[in-house]
């Protein structure tokens, strides 16, 4: 599915060192406190509902849930660089408003797919930032930025995943590649490992309210008289 070669794309990797944003729905801690009525109620409900998750793989056991949580899970559903039941893959961007363009993305993909669901209210979310440093495949730049047709295919992830598997091979640690959710087309970059993160923790959380309807999805920060940025669903999809 990729005429690239993880010797190929050894050769082209570079040393990248980023801070990068991303953006996470923050209810787990809202969801199991209904559910309970009390702190040592939720605390044994949560270290219930712990036990029952995949075991963390290696290479995450010192990292905080928000760096750790994608790399535990092999879902059956692909995404861009992670094909179905495949490793996991911790996503960012390189500024906040595409960080939030791809989390409106799927919170528009839910609704579309959903078509009984009614429009989306304002559900609270953290934006953060990671600090990444490794070997990094920049598909932006040539030579890979001459197969910018198939990296940047709005559905079609079957080229970009078969690039990761490849890159894995080549001990590449991150693939920085164009968003196609932000307007303005700014980068993102996936993480392959969590090796990448060192001892880092997450910084510079913000809560931000998203709502989404099926023409538009709104962004607002929790600050008052924070930023505010909406996406249009056509520009999205």
């Amino acid at each position: 599915m990729t005429t690239w070669t993880p010797p190929a794309l050894a050769s082209s990797a570079r040393r990248y060192q980023r801070a990068l944003w991303r953006v996470v729905e923050a209810q787990h801690t809202a969801s199991t406190m209904r559910l309970v009525d009390s702190l040592a109620e939720q605390v044994l409900l949560e270290s219930i509902l712990e036990a029952s998750k995949p075991p963390l793989p290696p290479g995450t056991a010192k990292l905080h849930y928000l760096l750790a949580t994608p790399f535990r899970y092999r879902p059956r559903s692909g995404s861009r660089f992670r094909a179905p039941f495949d490793g996991g893959v911790w996503y960012g961007a390189e500024a906040l408003r595409t960080a939030l363009a791809e989390k409106s993305y799927w919170r528009l993909r839910f609704l579309l797919d959903s078509p009984e669901t009614p429009d989306l209210k304002p559900v609270t979310h953290t934006a953060f930032v990671a600090s990444v440093r490794g070997k990094v495949l920049d598909l932006t730049v040539a030579p890979l930025s001459k197969d910018r047709a198939s990296w940047t295919h709005h559905t079609d992830y079957l080229p970009t995943q078969a690039l990761a598997a490849a890159a894995r091979e080549a001990q590449v640690e991150l693939i920085r590649y164009e968003s196609v959710r932000d307007p303005e087309r700014a980068p993102c970059v996936a993480v392959l490992v969590p090796a990448v993160f060192g001892r880092g923790k997450p910084k510079q959380q913000q809560t931000w309210f998203i709502a989404a309807s099926r023409e538009r999805v709104r962004c607002v920060a929790g600050a008052r008289g924070g930023e505010t940025w909406e996406f249009d669903a056509r520009a999205l999809l």
